[in-house]
């Protein structure tokens, strides 16, 4: 088997757990590094998702998948709609959770200073019974030196409707990775990071990705990985697994 089929065969098998999971605090499918770039005209079909796993039966079993579609309408916008959201709490089933239109804003040029600067905005409406709709927006940042790409986000929300909450919540979530080009493909061995001061949750841990890119400037991207929690009120192990399909 070759290395690029070995990958995608080992996605398949991730993505195979998050939908049939294992059976926390209420399971949130926010495991994703954003970058500020967009290409214009560009359009992308993606799924990724999680599964925790954990000795205690508050944090086991968490797990989630979510599926999107997104096109960049002009050299400094993307919209991306979440068509399907699914979850599953510790000790549930898996359920549909809601949709989310998330846009993405790109607000410097590559290069154009120390980082590449973005901006995420999104509204994220509840199918869920007492959970209320949301807000989120923040920064993104890119530095890329050399073979190193580091990604930082940090996200704000707030909820909004009925029964919302007066206060903010606040993420983070940090990459970094080195690309070896190999021809028309791309692999990235890296870290990943994310905190959760609302859950009391910080994870971090190793990720592999990578892309497969063909002559019409069509790309496959992958990553596979898991995060270990590094305090009591995260997960022991999370396993994370994305697909992305980009297209013009």
């Amino acid at each position: 088997m070759t290395t690029n089929s070995a990958a995608i065969a080992a996605l398949a098998t991730m993505f195979t757990m998050f939908t049939l999971g294992a059976d926390a605090a209420r399971a949130e499918n926010d495991f994703i590094v954003y970058s500020p770039s967009v290409i214009q005209g560009q359009s992308e079909v993606e799924v990724y998702g999680f599964a925790s796993q954990d000795g205690r039966s508050a944090l086991n079993g968490a797990s989630g998948y979510n599926v999107s579609v997104a096109h960049a309408f002009t050299s400094w916008w993307k919209a991306e709609a979440y068509i399907g959201q699914f979850n599953r709490d510790p000790g549930g089933s898996t359920h549909p959770s809601g949709y989310e239109l998330e846009n993405t804003f790109q607000l410097t040029s590559p290069g154009e200073y120390w980082a590449n600067l973005g901006l995420l905005a999104s509204y994220a409406h509840s199918k869920l019974e007492g959970v209320p709709s949301a807000v989120e927006f923040g920064p993104l940042f890119e530095k890329m030196s050399g073979h190193i790409n580091q990604r930082l986000n940090f996200i704000f929300g707030k909820q909004v409707g009925a029964a919302a909450s007066s206060s903010y919540a606040i993420r983070s979530a940090y990459s970094v990775g080195y690309n070896i080009n190999a021809g028309r493909a791309t692999y990235t061995p890296g870290i990943e990071a994310y905190f959760r001061p609302v859950d009391n949750a910080y994870q971090i841990g190793p990720v592999f990705s990578g892309e497969l890119r063909s002559h019409g400037g069509k790309e496959l991207g992958y990553s596979i990985g898991i995060v270990f929690g590094v305090n009591p009120g995260a997960p022991s192990q999370t396993l994370l697994a994305r697909l992305e399909y980009e297209f013009f």
